[in-house]
């Protein structure tokens, strides 16, 4: 037994059970051995979980460095944002210093393509943060809507705000919770935008701009 298998399996019992249904006992199950055997290679759960993240941040591929730095960011973050949504667990895990050796190649990539824009120091680390806060919080707000009600319940959430159109003008008219009208992937795209044209990194969007 490794660390590496180790990792792969737990990253497998998150996917398929979430972080509550990851402990210590069940993962050494999984791999056939007593639970003593695994702190040979890791010392707590939360090892395994810091561990576990890193790994799935491999997964995020950097993108081939071009002369188009703004493109650059934004592929990565979308990128960045679709594996939060393949491993639903990980965004709710990001909440402490994250110092694997995955987390960090992108994230100096990131500050990197933004440091070519001419920040530094103070605005450069608020920058990077504003961005990935954005994924994050995307792509937590998203799995967790998806998991927590199926497509009739979401559909009711949207048709109790369209019943009261006095009460809720604003949100009636946007569009709010309407997945007919504004998929995720229409909202994250649009908020990126709205994002980089607010640090001065607005490109001409390429993407569909939406349903009508």
């Amino acid at each position: 037994m490794t660390r590496e298998q180790i990792v792969e399996t737990a990253v497998v019992l998150l996917d398929t059970s979430g972080t509550g249904g990851l402990t210590m006992r069940r993962l050494a199950q999984e791999l056939k051995v007593t639970p003593t055997a695994l702190y040979w290679h890791v010392k707590t759960k939360d090892d395994v979980l810091d561990l576990a993240l890193d790994r799935v941040f491999a997964e995020v591929q950097l993108p081939e460095k071009t002369n188009e730095w703004r493109a650059d960011v934004r592929t990565l973050v979308s990128r960045w944002r679709e594996v939060m949504l393949a491993h639903s667990w990980a965004p709710a895990l990001i909440g402490r210093p994250m110092l694997g050796p995955n987390v960090l190649a992108r994230t100096e990539f990131l500050q990197a393509s933004l440091a070519r824009s001419g920040m530094s120091e103070s605005e450069l680390t608020v920058r990077t943060r504003l961005l990935a806060n954005f994924v994050i919080g995307s792509a937590l707000t998203e799995a967790t809507w998806h998991q927590t009600g199926d497509p009739a319940t979401r559909g009711e959430a949207r048709d109790l705000i369209t019943a009261d159109p006095d009460r809720y003008p604003t949100l009636t008219a946007s569009g709010h919770l309407d997945e007919q009208r504004w998929s995720d992937a229409d909202l994250f795209e649009r908020g990126l935008d709205a994002l980089l044209a607010d640090t001065g990194l607005a490109t001409p969007p390429s993407h569909p701009t939406g349903r009508t």
